[in-house]
């Protein structure tokens, strides 16, 4: 998919389906036993934690048996809540960044680029043992500076297909709602577990999902047997 931003920058973005033919013909599914290839597969993420809710998020995604994605926040998020970093990674989910303190990277020094990059793949690795290996810029602005300087870090950048603007409403049920109303295989949607209305509306949403035959993975389970490439944007 090619989408156009402003300037000159025209952002190309590779959809899961894409990875996974890329992948070598009969090659398993590195993850479980979730085979997208055949599933019909759809990706939780939550952008901006860990926050104040992130705990009972956690705790309805171990009761649902779903795993997701967080791209977590640096400052205020990770330094306030190291137990809830490490907590994630113990019950399988995929811990990514969202920057350190959710600068917008076209607007910055490639230095800067780099610092809001590196800082919080640091704390995330001394928390759990593993550097991240995605990341999602702040807003989902980015051009070729940012793609060149993930490639360095060894990071792909990880978009969305699906998005509840639950930034913009309290209120669960629409949360749910627009969710629903965009779903569709091989979806990644973005949510934010730090606003109201957004952990209230996750059951609903897993379940309504559910009974329509969707498996959730998190986003390396949805790109198996194929990965994410370093520099590389995906949606």
């Amino acid at each position: 998919m090619t989408i156009g931003l402003s300037g000159c920058t025209t952002l190309h973005t590779t959809a899961p389906s894409t990875v996974r033919a890329r992948a070598a013909q009969g090659a398993p599914a590195r993850f479980g036993t979730v085979d997208c290839r055949e599933s019909k597969c759809i990706a939780l993420t939550f952008d901006a934690g860990p926050s104040e809710n992130s705990a009972r998020l956690l705790d309805i995604l171990k009761e649902k048996k779903v795993p997701a994605t967080f791209f977590l926040l640096g400052e205020r998020h990770i330094e306030k809540y190291p137990e809830l970093v490490q907590r994630m990674a113990a019950e399988g989910h995929e811990v990514a960044s969202h920057t350190w303190d959710h600068k917008i990277l076209t607007q910055i020094s490639p230095q800067q680029i780099r610092d809001e990059l590196q800082r919080p793949d640091d704390a995330i690795e001394k928390l759990t043992g593993h550097r991240p290996t995605l990341m999602r810029p702040p807003q989902g602005r980015t051009n070729d500076t940012v793609h060149r300087i993930c490639r360095e870090l060894g990071l792909a950048e990880v978009l969305w297909s699906v998005t509840a603007k639950d930034y913009m409403t309290e209120d669960p049920a629409v949360i749910e709602k627009r969710v629903l109303d965009q779903a569709s295989r091989d979806g990644i949607i973005l949510l934010h577990d730090l606003y109201p209305g957004t952990v209230p509306a996750v059951p609903g949403i897993i379940d309504a999902l559910k009974e329509r035959g969707y498996v959730f993975v998190t986003v390396p389970q949805l790109l198996a047997p194929g990965k994410a490439e370093p520099g590389e944007v995906y949606r």
